[in-house]
């Protein structure tokens, strides 16, 4: 299926490996032009290397920190008339709710929240004003289904998606949709975090900490990280232009409610 976006700009932040780094892949298979973004240069480089090798797209780079205005700034810069926002962040750390005072809670919604709002906010009317524009934001399976020890990650994320699906009303009008994919297991270094936690906490080993990941998904494995890019794809597509203010989860079938 032609997805209509060959020649799209596309910036994708946080994009140097994980789950990032597959909607990168995934767009630049589609014929976008696509900044990459990270904070080590060295890292980010390696990546745009290895994009190009598997895609022969056109990958540009961006060295900035998401967490500042002067980062979210050059973000912007690097890519002012993006007609694709992808926005995503490293989560937060699991624990507790004694675990978080206030600056642990500043910290995370300033990653969760407020960046990728910043960022959109600057971004969004210059999509309205081309009729084009695609706003993906790579969130959580906590924000429908939290777990006891991923308080910070739901409470962020559940902000991001409230304010989004707020702007989307308005949006629309302009083809401008706004939609979150919803993670849960991807294989990424992520989970390999988690899994490492497991190890020390569980002391099990690294095949033992895996497999309990993976029982906890219906599809009893973890998901790849091609299949959320070409999820994100899609939503980026033309034929996405009347699916808007959605929340799609790619969690192997676990989630067990309605909506």
């Amino acid at each position: 299926m032609d997805l209509g976006i060959k020649g799209k700009k596309a910036l994708v932040c946080a994009s140097s490996q994980g789950l990032g780094f597959a909607c990168a892949e995934a767009l630049l298979a589609e014929g976008c032009g696509v900044t990459i973004n990270g904070r080590d240069a060295a890292k980010l480089e390696r990546a745009a290397g290895d994009l190009r090798e598997r895609t022969g797209g056109d990958v540009a780079i961006i060295v900035a920190d998401l967490m500042t205005d002067e980062g979210r700034g050059a973000l912007v810069g690097a890519c002012p008339d993006a007609d694709i926002l992808v926005t995503n962040n490293a989560g937060p750390p699991p624990g507790r709710i004694g675990d978080w005072d206030r600056d642990v809670w500043i910290s995370a919604l300033e990653a969760s929240l407020l960046a990728p709002i910043l960022i959109i906010r600057e971004l969004l009317p210059h999509m309205r004003a081309r009729k084009f524009g695609r706003i993906i934001n790579i969130t959580s399976a906590m924000v429908k289904a939290p777990h006891p020890i991923m308080g910070l990650s739901s409470a962020g994320r559940a902000g991001l998606t409230a304010v989004c699906k707020s702007i989307s009303h308005e949006a629309a009008a302009d083809n401008v949709t706004i939609n979150n994919l919803l993670p849960e297991r991807m294989d990424t270094p992520r989970q390999e975090f988690m899994a490492q936690r497991m190890i020390r906490e569980q002391g099990i080993t690294r095949d033992e900490a895996r497999e309990q990941m993976a029982a906890n998904i219906s599809a009893k494995r973890l998901g790849r990280p091609a299949e959320f890019g070409a999820a994100c794809a899609f939503l980026c597509s033309a034929q996405a232009s009347f699916i808007s203010g959605q929340n799609l989860q790619l969690d192997g079938g676990s989630y067990e409610g309605l909506i």
